[in-house]
């Protein structure tokens, strides 16, 4: 036999569930849509055309790369106007389809460094020696939100 205890919980648990259907039934009015990643970059004095020589370069034959390989579907280079101060000089986009997990990062990374003929202690290595052209302050990510 149940008791009154028993029963509410069991009224109120279908209750719920009765409540619950309908919401969970609803479409979202929206889907998760790709993955953009917004680097600062703050150049260095004097050293804007040096910085820009290496976008126009590796980082392009990097990025390009990327597109190749169906990983990166889209990549700029954003200039700040009228920068203030403590603001980046830089913006660098690049838009990939999703999120990688770190079994098809490896991958990728090592399909990489084969490509540059490179290694990650050279490619840390080449980082630190840009550094007297740029300061990176950091990147965030972002992932669009498709409205149906």
């Amino acid at each position: 036999m149940m008791n009154f205890k028993s029963i509410l919980t069991t009224t109120v648990l279908a209750a719920t569930m009765a409540m619950a259907g309908p919401a969970m039934t609803q479409e979202r009015s929206y889907k998760p849509g790709s993955v953009w990643t917004a680097s600062r970059i703050k150049v260095m004095p004097g050293q804007f055309d040096n910085y820009m020589d290496f976008l126009g370069g590796q980082w392009k034959r990097v990025q390009e790369f990327g597109k190749k390989e169906g990983v990166v579907l889209s990549y700029h280079v954003l200039s700040v106007n009228n920068a203030r101060k403590d603001e980046p000089d830089l913006i660098l986009l690049i838009e990939t389809k999703d999120y990688m997990t770190t079994a098809q990062q490896d991958a990728f990374n090592d399909k990489m460094n084969a490509y540059l003929a490179s290694d990650d202690r050279k490619q840390a290595a080449a980082s630190a020696a840009r550094g007297p052209m740029r300061e990176q302050q950091g990147s965030v990510e972002y992932q669009e939100l498709i409205l149906k």
